[in-house]
């Protein structure tokens, strides 16, 4: 087998093995009859940009809720009550901003992806500056 075939067979099936259980699939699978909680588990990240597909993330956390917080961010618990009070609806944590910030356009895109309760899910949201990202008194979005 020639070296170039050899190598393109190699890599394929370390991309497969690798790759194969990331998919919506795999992420998406209803819990087990024995497990007493869904899976909520999420990474989110945050970088400078108007749209994620052109951001190269700067930061990024895991969240995870269930059976109890944890995960890297820095406010685990409190961020896993917030979006348990909105039933996974990361739109919903929007809707107050309790700060004033300046009006400086410096772009920030936090997205969002993952499972929460069983569900794969997925949320993208450009802030004007990391001022109002942080504004809307949720620790969700502090990090």
């Amino acid at each position: 087998m020639p070296n170039t075939a050899r190598w393109a067979a190699t890599m394929t099936l370390t991309a497969t093995a690798v790759c194969g259980p990331l998919t919506g699939n795999a992420l998406a699978a209803t819990p087990s009859p024995n497990s007493l909680y869904a899976p909520s588990s999420l990474v989110l990240t945050m970088g400078h940009g108007e749209l994620a597909a052109d951001v190269a993330p700067e930061r990024a956390v895991t969240l995870s809720c269930a059976p109890t917080a944890s995960g890297t961010h820095p406010a685990a618990a409190s961020a896993c009550a917030e979006l348990g009070a909105t039933g996974g609806n990361f739109g919903a944590l929007l809707g107050r901003s309790v700060a004033n910030c300046t009006r400086e356009y410096d772009p920030v895109v936090v997205t969002v992806d993952g499972v929460w309760q069983g569900k794969r899910v997925s949320f993208e949201n450009t802030f004007a500056n990391e001022c109002v990202k942080n504004s809307y008194g949720v620790t969700v979005f502090t990090f």
